[in-house]
């Protein structure tokens, strides 16, 4: 088994309607959810909470148990490693005016049906139809 990672599902109602943010990663530019490595002495879900926060100054709730998980390859110097990504659902309340990765990746807020076409991986868009499902 591999590492482990943390990411947000970062989401909103609008109008009742499910509104999910992705964020690009930096180096592929691909469409995705704020996510990393546990950070020390911080449980699980804050790491996700924290990420979201880093990756695209969000803030909100977000849950303390995960939705699910997806694989992730992530590179290493010249070796690759794959990682267990699981993910948390945040709540979004507000967006910061700066956040520590401010201009390094692009956000976009997209219906889930939208978010789950984008994104690269197919555990994750599974995790964002079926939390689409539980949520309307």
């Amino acid at each position: 088994m591999g590492k482990k990672q943390y990411a947000a599902l970062p989401f909103r109602l609008d109008n009742s309607e499910l509104r999910v943010m992705l964020i690009t990663t930096r180096r592929k530019r691909r469409w995705s959810v704020p996510k990393g490595s546990l950070i020390r002495n911080t449980e699980p879900h804050r790491t996700a909470a924290l990420e979201a926060y880093e990756e695209a100054g969000l803030t909100g709730v977000i849950a303390k148990r995960a939705l699910g998980s997806f694989k992730h390859r992530k590179r290493k110097g010249e070796r690759k490693q794959t990682m267990d990504v699981a993910v948390f659902p945040l709540k979004v309340h507000g967006r910061e005016r700066w956040w520590p990765e401010k201009g390094q990746r692009e956000a976009i807020w997209v219906s889930a049906k939208r978010a789950a076409r984008l994104v690269h991986k197919d555990e994750l868009r599974r995790l964002i139809t079926r939390f689409a499902a539980q949520t309307g």
